[in-house]
């Protein structure tokens, strides 16, 4: 027998740590619930840069967990919540760590995954699994638990809160005139390789200049890949066509950059969903992530996409066959992106009306 959802939910919890990217898609499904209840009170549980980036989110309680803080953190966040219980929990995180988190909160119902797309055996700890939905982005598989509750109006609306100061932090870093940002480097995770190359991007970096008068302003963390990532690029870029930003901008302030930016430009990674989620116009560059799942949402079009390619050359398997979402982990995947390719995507972009030029309404998931 199926645990019954509640009809008119007054406690919505949300579980999702990370990451940047993947919370950026989730924004959606909150506003989608808040339209439903305004009076629902709505609880997230997230990660702590995640919640730098969100702070702020209109008609949200934010309960920070910090993975670093391991069990210990996770104690903290019980005792915190031992008076709460809520209606309904999403469960949004296939990770153990997250699942392990979940059996201290006390709940009505726990909604997770369906078997398909859950990872770490989510399924278990869960109540109500959501419907099948095969080959679902990650923003409509985000959609589908307001779905499950009863929500129909699935407009996409963000409203990301950026303050001033962020602003301020954005315009020091840009300087005058118009800008590209572009964020190199995805993760420094292993076995990662979702990164482009030094070449390519000062290819790029200087079609930006020569023929839009645009400069590129690098953004990214405090990495050491990713200040090595900067140097070279800068190295072979004219010193008057690109700002080195890597490491030297907030969360927050990297909103403000990408939101006041002509386009943004990454591989699969945080800013390219951040962009989507501002309307700034967007290019991402996948091969070894599908884009199908995991591309910037309302900019799919004009993904740069060489993982089927990257599918048949390292995988050796047809791109139909593969489990949806499996990942080409190999590092020379990405060297499969000719900056050609990038060009000619950013210029349809660039050709494009600004966002402020064309007020055409989102579409429904």
């Amino acid at each position: 027998m199926k645990h019954p959802l509640p009809a008119q939910p007054a406690h919505i919890g949300i579980l999702r740590l990370s990451a940047l990217g993947d919370v950026c898609n989730l924004v959606p499904t909150v506003r989608a619930l808040q339209r439903q209840w305004p009076n629902a009170r709505i609880t997230w549980i997230i990660g702590k840069a995640e919640h730098s980036l969100l702070a702020g989110l209109s008609g949200v309680e934010f309960v920070v967990y910090d993975k670093a803080t391991g069990l210990a953190g996770m104690r903290e966040i019980w005792r915190q919540l031992a008076q709460t219980r809520f209606d309904v929990l999403l469960h949004m995180q296939q990770a153990l760590r997250a699942s392990v988190l979940l059996m201290g909160l006390k709940a009505g119902v726990r909604v997770g995954y369906d078997k398909a797309r859950a990872k770490d055996w989510q399924h278990w700890f869960t109540h109500r699994q959501l419907d099948v939905h095969e080959r679902a982005h990650v923003l409509e598989s985000f959609m589908d638990f307001a779905r499950l509750l009863g929500v129909e109006d699935t407009r996409l609306a963000w409203d990301l809160p950026i303050p001033e100061a962020a602003r301020s932090e954005a315009r020091r870093l840009s300087g005058e005139g118009d800008y590209v940002v572009i964020s190199p480097c995805a993760n420094p995770r292993l076995r990662n390789f979702r990164n482009w190359s030094a070449q390519g991007y000062a290819t790029l970096i200087e079609h930006l200049w020569t023929q839009h008068g645009l400069k590129s302003v690098l953004s990214g963390g405090g990495s050491v890949q990713e200040r090595e990532m900067g140097e070279r690029i800068r190295a072979l870029a004219a010193a008057e066509s690109v700002i080195d930003a890597i490491g030297g901008s907030s969360l927050k302030g990297l909103l403000a950059l990408i939101e006041q930016a002509r386009l943004a430009i990454a591989p699969d990674s945080g800013p390219v969903h951040m962009a989507n989620a501002l309307g700034t116009p967007t290019v991402g560059l996948y091969a070894t992530t599908n884009p199908d799942r995991a591309a910037p949402y309302c900019w799919r079009e004009h993904v740069v996409d060489r993982y089927p390619d990257a599918v048949r050359r390292y995988l050796h398997k047809d791109p139909q066959t593969i489990p949806w979402g499996q990942r080409v982990r190999h590092p020379d995947a990405m060297a499969l992106i000719h900056a050609e390719d990038v060009i000619a995507r950013v210029d349809r972009v660039l050709a494009l009306p600004r966002p402020h030029e064309t007020l055409e309404p989102r579409d429904e998931v």
